[in-house]
């Protein structure tokens, strides 16, 4: 079962459920892969899904990225890849996947570039987050990038949100 535990600092709109939003696009985003089981699993799968300030993200992205500037999204997983076959067996039954966090000024002006809602945006970040956490990588060859894009699809289209890839006089908009 998957879990999320929301942090929202910052500029956030306050009409979204935040929490839901994050539960949805995790669960889609993990649907996708081969590791999809764990959406039904008795094991408690938990991310952390913080929606923060760009300042914050600027600090995290500098000191873990040496890149001094805010990002729209940040992912920090806690289990390697070749371990997430085995978190069933967890001694507790609890399993902390990792953490995501979500910068708000650049999130806002993505989504304003892009015409669409940013819980629409978020959302999109919110699957990107899941599928690093699950040891996907867009930055180690094109075809793993094509990969990861087509199971961001997915798991948008799955939420009812339109392609994120297409130009956004083309996308549609929920």
């Amino acid at each position: 079962m998957i879990e999320t535990a929301i942090l929202c600092e910052g500029d956030w709109d306050d009409d979204t459920d935040w929490d839901e939003l994050a539960r949805k696009a995790a669960t889609a985003a993990i649907k996708q892969t081969p590791h999809g089981d764990l959406v039904a699993d008795p094991v408690s799968v938990e991310i952390s899904v913080k929606f923060a300030t760009d300042a914050e993200v600027r600090k995290l992205n500098t000191a873990y990225r040496d890149k001094d500037n805010p990002t729209n999204v940040l992912s920090f997983p806690m289990v390697q890849p070749d371990m997430l076959g085995g978190l069933a067996n967890s001694d507790d039954g609890e399993v902390l996947l990792g953490d995501i966090v979500l910068a708000d000024g650049v999130c806002a002006a993505e989504a304003a570039e892009k015409s669409i809602p940013v819980r629409n945006h978020a959302a999109h970040l919110i699957v990107h987050g899941t599928l690093h956490l699950l040891g996907y990588d867009h930055e180690q060859g094109e075809a793993e990038a094509e990969a990861m894009e087509a199971m961001e699809r997915a798991a948008l289209a799955s939420l009812g949100i339109g392609d994120p890839y297409m130009p956004a006089e083309t996308a549609d908009e929920v």
